[in-house]
């Protein structure tokens, strides 16, 4: 009689860290990764051993040949199988283990959506012209939408199923500004939590110059100006997650 074989369970979380050229930074990243969590590196078109390093250090490697910010973001977050899924940026200027608290605010239910807000530790650790572009974001979002938000930083934590019901659909910059405005207009519960942010690991790929950080700006604005569309989003409740 053949043995039937039971396939391991999913893992607890997942951690998407979208990455272009960061082998200097993945072993200080990867190293933090909470035991029983997944690292998912996100490759987007690296030629520096990025994918190859990160296999080696036990992540698992998906690989995204469209170039842009949120088509990796998303890559991963359609790879992921966990039900809480975590984004970080994957060049050592945020610790993924400060996650822990944001996931445990979604699993209990407290929040739907978890974020970081980025306070700089270290000189050069941002940028003014990227702070200058945040804080005006930050700005018409709340115009949009009436949070009280101080920053669209990158840690967060969310659910999986609710994160793929919002229906993201950018695939540059505006990528997490997006699932922010998404989730506001389907009535989540966002929180966001100070978290230290550290001087990055090589040269930055959006907001390392002025020109990078407002074409960044550009994307997000057009974000905003969509017009608000709840129909056919769920809140993480309404999809057996997050109790209301």
């Amino acid at each position: 009689m053949k043995a039937v074989t039971t396939p391991p369970p999913s893992p607890t979380v997942d951690v998407v860290l979208p990455c272009l050229d960061e082998a200097d930074a993945l072993p200080w990243v990867l190293e933090r990764i909470p035991a029983g969590w997944r690292a998912l590196v996100v490759d987007n078109g690296s030629t520096d051993g990025s994918a190859d390093l990160a296999r080696a250090l036990g992540a698992t490697v998906v690989h995204e040949p469209r170039r842009g910010f949120g088509a990796a973001c998303h890559a991963g977050l359609t790879a992921a199988g966990a039900d809480i899924v975590c984004f970080c940026d994957c060049d050592a200027s945020l610790d993924p283990s400060l996650l822990v608290p944001f996931v445990r605010e979604v699993h209990d239910g407290a929040a739907d959506l978890v974020l970081g807000r980025r306070r700089p530790h270290g000189r050069g650790a941002w940028p003014v012209h990227a702070r200058a572009g945040n804080i005006a974001l930050a700005l018409m979002l709340r115009r949009r939408t009436g949070l009280r938000l101080h920053d669209l930083g990158p840690l967060r934590a969310a659910r999986r199923e609710a994160l793929l019901g919002l229906r993201l659909t950018d695939r540059r910059s505006g990528y997490p500004l997006q699932m922010v405005v998404r989730a506001a207009d389907a009535g989540w519960r966002i929180a966001e939590h100070d978290v230290p942010y550290l001087p990055r690991t090589g040269a930055s790929k959006v907001t390392g110059t002025w020109r990078g950080t407002w074409q960044a700006v550009r994307d997000m604005r057009r974000v905003l100006a969509e017009p608000p569309a709840t129909q056919g989003r769920t809140t993480p409740s309404a999809q057996g997650g997050t109790p209301r």
